[in-house]
């Protein structure tokens, strides 16, 4: 069983940064692609980021290409998500999740991935 909990959403203006983390419990974090993704209210989960077990491979959403930095660090078993020059329409319920025994791959597909964090809100004012 893996546990992920996200911290560091919160109200920002828009332009502003968030570093969001998602610490994870477990022994082999270093084994597991990671990912986060985002709601919106009265909108489907979309992916926004991934990052394969090593980190040294990512793929990003194109509305957030650029702007967002996903980082991993293993010894800390903490994933990280640099959100910089941030829209109105990044609001939404940020969640990272995970996918155990994934070979040095990222995951762009919600359905691929094993475990999810509760989630936390970014709110970006105009």
């Amino acid at each position: 069983q893996v546990q992920l909990v996200e911290s560091g959403g919160g109200l920002v203006q828009a332009g502003g940064s968030l570093r969001l983390s998602c610490a994870a419990s477990g022994r082999t974090f270093y084994s597991y692609a990671m990912g986060w993704f985002r709601q919106a209210l009265g909108k489907e989960r979309e992916f926004v980021a991934s990052i394969n077990w090593i980190g040294d491979s990512t793929y990003y959403a194109d509305s957030v290409k650029g702007r967002f930095t996903i980082s991993r660090d293993n010894a800390k078993n903490t994933l990280y998500l640099q959100m910089n020059s941030l829209k109105p329409e990044d609001t939404a319920v940020y969640y990272c999740a995970a996918k155990i025994y994934s070979g040095p791959y990222y995951y762009t597909a919600a359905d691929e991935y094993d475990y999810w964090g509760q989630g936390t809100q970014v709110t970006v004012s105009s």
